[in-house]
């Protein structure tokens, strides 16, 4: 009886183990192809058919829908340049260079890529949309409280995401640590 209980103690101990640290690999991260580039993320294989086990766990997790390399690609931020987590309750803004793109899009979203306010305000810009300025392609600030120009309202939300996607750009094949990418700078804080 003794050799039994043992027995099942080994295995709940195994399972745990093995279930928590593949709760862990997948939890936050998206698999082994991960390139970090200043404070953006690209995984530029994970909507393809050579992306590994990690990143497919992660987005059937997710239940997300990654860009397939010829149609662009896809860059996640949760901290700003200096490495602070993203808070939606602070102000921030997202400036400079992009990559060659025939389009692109920028998002707020939260941990688990949901949007942070209703559908009747707004959720991202395009580069259709946005107001440019004459030095710098990309000029956004995040906020909860409405800013002049190009404002994405973040909810107040103590944890965010910044989405920002390049649709049909070169740069999703040659992707490197060298690409220039817009800054994110934490402007203040309450």
């Amino acid at each position: 009886m003794r050799t039994v209980s043992g027995l099942f103690l080994t295995l709940a101990i195994g399972a745990a183990t093995g279930l928590g640290l593949t709760a862990l690999s997948v939890g936050r991260g998206t698999g082994a192809g991960i390139l970090h580039v200043g404070p953006w993320i690209a995984t530029p294989k994970a909507g393809t058919t050579e992306a590994d086990p990690y990143a497919r766990a992660v987005t059937a997790r997710l239940g997300t829908l990654p860009l397939a390399l010829a149609d662009g690609l896809a860059l996640i931020a949760e901290t700003d340049d200096q490495g602070q987590p993203l808070d939606g309750r602070c102000t921030i803004r997202i400036t400079g260079d992009l990559p060659p793109a025939r389009f692109w899009t920028v998002t707020v979203a939260d941990p688990a890529f949901r949007p942070l306010v209703a559908d009747s305000v707004r959720q991202g810009f395009t580069s259709y949309e946005v107001v440019r300025q004459q030095d710098k392609p990309i000029d956004v600030t995040v906020a909860p409280a409405a800013r002049p120009g190009n404002w994405l309202p973040s909810g107040g939300a103590p944890s965010i995401r910044l989405i920002l996607r390049l649709y049909d750009t070169p740069v999703a094949t040659t992707i490197s640590a060298g690409v220039t990418l817009p800054s994110i700078q934490r402007v203040s804080c309450p």
